[in-house]
């Protein structure tokens, strides 16, 4: 069950990322020559009455893409030009390639109100709950109902900076201002190993307060999905500053072990998991790097800006190029994911 749902969500989140390139390109008038769920062999294929595209479902369920005339290096003088990619405007090239993204943020949105409308809006604020009286932070002063403004100096007003903030900072001593009674008060904690467990403890928990009703989904939805999204720019800064490591990253064997432990807590889970990868895949293309949709965009800027086209030639290279570090990068994570699984 837990690879039914594996390639279930990814097909899923793949398949709404891609129908925003395939929407937008048909809208646009580019001919397509694919569209395609999957990487690898082809496992089916289809196509409709009066449409040249070829639907097609593939092996590996990482990934998909959506084929367009006018992005390959050698001319089809088959297709019509004012039917490419490449002849488009700007402000069409621009939606055709960033609709995949904005697909699945909108995606996230959805899911999350839909969890929340069913089962509630937790509060994302970083609001101490309870305190354990036997760990260390009882015995700093933290209080239940503070509510953490910063740790170690650098803001973590809600609950998923908070929880990055904390991950960056495992098992070191923390210094959190937290607003009590309308005063900002510090408290240093230092965490107890816990050695059977191999793991250091605060022993506080962050409050789980929900609030119900339909507006309070609603703004659920679009908070902690710009919350996510914030939190992944901060983890992206981490990575670079050497704060996080390649070990804190998973790949497909990673994001499988965690489909497996959200599948065990039930349905709504696994629709929390959904959003979240969502998030991530949208926020990854984004990012102005060859072989992702932000590096697509970047390009197009550039044409804009200057006036000039850029060789496809020149731009395929560095996709190409792209495409195998990320595929490097992909091995070592997955790499990663194994040796922590063994462990």
């Amino acid at each position: 069950m837990t690879l039914i749902y594996f390639i279930l969500i990814l097909g899923f989140i793949v398949l709404i990322h891609e129908f925003g390139h395939y929407f937008f390109a048909k809208r646009a008038g580019i001919y397509v020559y694919e569209f395609s769920i999957g990487m690898g062999p082809r496992l089916l294929k289809w196509t409709r009455k009066n449409d040249e595209t070829e639907y097609s479902l593939r092996l590996i369920p990482i990934g998909g893409y959506v084929q367009m005339a006018g992005e390959e290096i050698e001319d089809d003088p088959a297709v019509p030009k004012d039917k490419k990619f490449s002849v488009k405007t700007f402000g069409q090239k621009f939606m055709t390639v960033i609709a995949g993204i904005m697909n699945n943020f909108i995606l996230a949105i959805i899911l999350l109100f839909i969890l929340a409308l069913f089962n509630g809006a937790p509060q994302n604020k970083a609001l101490v709950g309870k305190v354990d009286p036997d760990m260390p932070a009882y015995a700093a002063g933290l209080k239940e109902g503070d509510r953490i403004l910063k740790l170690n100096d650098k803001k973590a007003e809600n609950y998923d900076v908070f929880a990055l903030e904390l991950q960056v900072n495992s098992g070191k001593t923390i210094t959190l201002e937290v607003e009590r009674d309308g005063e900002h008060k510090l408290v240093t904690i230092t965490p107890k190993k816990i050695t059977e467990e191999e793991v250091y403890r605060y022993g506080f928990a962050i409050n789980d307060e929900i609030k119900t009703g339909f507006f309070a989904a609603l703004k659920y939805g679009f908070t902690k999905t710009a919350s996510l999204f914030y939190q992944m720019v901060l983890t992206i800064f981490y990575l670079v500053t050497g704060s996080l490591g390649l070990k804190s990253f998973s790949g497909p064997v990673g994001i499988y072990n965690i489909v497996g432990q959200a599948a065990s807590s039930g349905f709504w889970s696994l629709v929390s998991l959904t959003a979240l990868l969502s998030v991530n895949v949208g926020f990854i293309n984004l990012l102005p790097l060859p072989a992702f949709d932000g590096g697509r965009i970047l390009f197009i800027i550039i044409e804009k800006i200057s006036g000039k086209k850029v060789d496809p030639k020149l731009e395929n290279t560095i996709h190409s190029i792209g495409f195998f570090l990320l595929l490097a990068l992909m091995i070592l994570i997955t790499y990663n994911d194994i040796i922590r699984l063994i462990k």
